[in-house]
């Protein structure tokens, strides 16, 4: 279970948001949603230990960031608006060496499937800046389908993805493969807090709305 309890933002002299509060359950799909400008992306930040809120906490299973943090990144996947790829580096290379996949099995076999579930498995050797906006965010995307090759004590069963943008630049036909996806992470009891500003259905255990506003 995730709780954000009383948190606000401020950057610079602005204040972005306040009084942000919400829980997420096992299974659950939140959505944060709001003008552009008004914080989404930092609160996003924020709850993947990226920043830390001017007031309030963030819980992970009743245990504030600061008591058990290592804990929480343990079970936390963050993908940004950003696509955080090597553009010099093969769309290959990308997957072999993101950090988490010293955690799963068979590597070349992972990062296979992974590439399949994209369809970038044909782009394989290419330099990532070679693919298009698209291809990339796919790229980005893919890390999500590494995942399944996790030992279910250690990511998959209860883990925390949060989702900037997930679904820009993506086709109709992406967009349905990670509706899906993302839906079996819920039905699976993992939990997922999305922005988006495309019209998606996601099927979730529960599904909330916070609008974020100042």
């Amino acid at each position: 279970m995730l709780q954000a309890q009383n948190l606000s933002c401020i950057r610079g002299d602005r204040l972005l948001f306040k009084q942000v509060d919400f829980t997420v359950q096992a299974g659950g799909l939140l959505y944060i949603v709001g003008e552009n400008g008004v914080g989404k992306s930092s609160l996003l930040k924020m709850l993947a230990g990226l920043s830390q809120p001017a007031t309030g906490d963030i819980l992970w299973r009743g245990r504030t960031l600061t008591e058990d943090k290592n804990s929480y990144l343990e079970q936390l996947l963050y993908i940004g608006h950003l696509n955080a790829i090597k553009e010099d580096l093969s769309v290959h290379e990308n997957l072999v060496l993101w950090p988490y996949s010293r955690q799963l099995g068979n590597l070349a076999e992972t990062v296979s499937r992974a590439l399949s579930a994209v369809n970038l498995q044909r782009q394989s050797h290419l330099p990532a800046r070679l693919l298009s906006q698209g291809q990339k965010r796919r790229l980005a995307l893919a890390r999500l389908w590494m995942l399944r090759d996790a030992s279910p004590d250690w990511l998959w069963s209860s883990s925390l993805w949060i989702l900037d943008e997930p679904f820009a630049a993506l086709d109709s036909a992406m967009t349905e493969v990670l509706e899906g996806h993302i839906s079996q992470h819920l039905q699976q009891g993992g939990m997922a807090i999305v922005t988006t500003h495309q019209p998606v259905t996601i099927p979730a255990v529960e599904t909330q709305t916070y609008r974020l506003q100042v």
